[in-house]
C-alpha cells in the first residue's frame, strides 16, 4: 500500500503558465547577452534553479562564481514574481479534488520542488492551499530547494518527503512529475511507482522515453491507486 505521495508542483499539480522558464531563460540571456535555446534550457526542467544557473554559467564562461549565480537567480525571482502577479497561478484541473481524496484516505502528500520556498509562498499563495496535517489544509509537506543539499536528478527532495511523513520504506511510496529529472529523481530514491504526467513542461511522448513505472496525471492518481468513495486505499490498479 501506498503511504505517501509526492508530487512536483509547477506542469504536475499547478499550472503556472510556463512563467518559471520564461524567467529563467530571460534572466540567464539578460545575464550573457546571448540567447537560450529550447534545448540548451531542457536540462533546467525540474532542476534547483541555482544549479540551473550555475549550469550555465559554467557552460557558456567556464566558471559560475557563487556571488553571480546569486545575481542572476535574484533577477529570475524578480521576474517570476512580476509575472505571477500579472497571471497567477492556478490548479490543475482536478488536482485539488484528488489531493483531498488521497489524504482521506490517509495517504500522505507532499509537493517536491526546485523552487525556493520564497516563490513556493507565492504559489500557495496566489492558490489559497495551505501545508498541515491538519483536516482541512491541502498538502501535508512542501519540500524545497532549500531543504535539501542537492536538486533533482537528486533523491534528495523525496528523501526529506519521507524523513518528514516518517515513512522509511521507499516501496511505500509514489512519486510523480512531469520532467525527465522529476521522474530521475523517482527512479533513484527507488520508490514503487514512479510516474510521469501529461500535464506539463514535456510532452508524454517525451517522457515516455525516460525510465518510469506508469503513466498518470495528479487528478487520476486516486483512481490508479484503488482509492474508493469511503475514503479507503484497496490498492493500485
Amino acid at each position: 500500500m501506498i503511504s505517501l505521495v509526492t508530487l512536483d508542483v509547477a506542469g504536475t499539480t499547478v499550472d503556472e503558465g510556463g512563467a518559471v522558464y520564461r524567467s529563467l531563460k530571460a534572466a540567464v540571456e539578460s545575464a550573457l547577452g546571448k540567447t537560450i535555446t529550447e534545448d540548451q534550457l531542457r536540462p533546467a526542467l525540474g532542476a534547483n534553479k541555482r544549479e540551473a544557473i550555475a549550469g550555465f554559467l559554467q557552460r557558456f564562461t567556464g566558471s559560475a562564481p557563487s556571488s553571480r549565480v546569486e545575481g542572476i537567480y535574484e533577477d529570475f525571482r524578480a521576474r517570476l514574481t512580476q509575472s505571477y502577479s500579472e497571471r497567477p497561478p492556478v490548479a490543475l484541473p482536478g488536482v485539488e479534488a484528488a489531493l483531498a481524496e488521497l489524504r482521506s484516505a490517509g495517504i500522505i502528500v507532499a509537493l517536491t520542488t526546485g523552487f525556493s520556498r520564497s516563490i513556493c509562498d507565492i504559489i500557495l499563495g496566489a492558490l489559497g492551499w495551505s501545508v498541515g496535517r491538519g483536516a482541512n489544509d491541502t498538502v501535508d509537506f512542501m519540500v524545497t530547494s532549500d531543504d535539501v543539499d542537492a536538486g533533482r536528478p537528486s533523491p534528495a527532495l523525496i528523501h526529506r518527503s519521507m524523513e518528514w511523513a516518517g515513512v522509511s520504506d521507499p516501496a511505500e511510496v509514489l512519486a510523480a512529475g512531469d520532467t525527465e529529472l522529476d521522474l530521475a529523481s523517482g527512479m533513484n530514491a527507488g520508490v514503487r511507482y514512479v510516474v510521469a504526467v501529461s500535464t506539463g513542461a514535456q510532452a508524454i511522448e517525451h517522457l515516455a522515453t525516460f525510465p518510469h513505472t506508469d503513466l498518470c496525471d495528479v487528478k487520476d492518481l486516486p483512481r490508479f491507486l484503488g482509492v474508493v468513495a469511503d475514503g479507503t486505499q484497496v490498492g493500485a490498479a
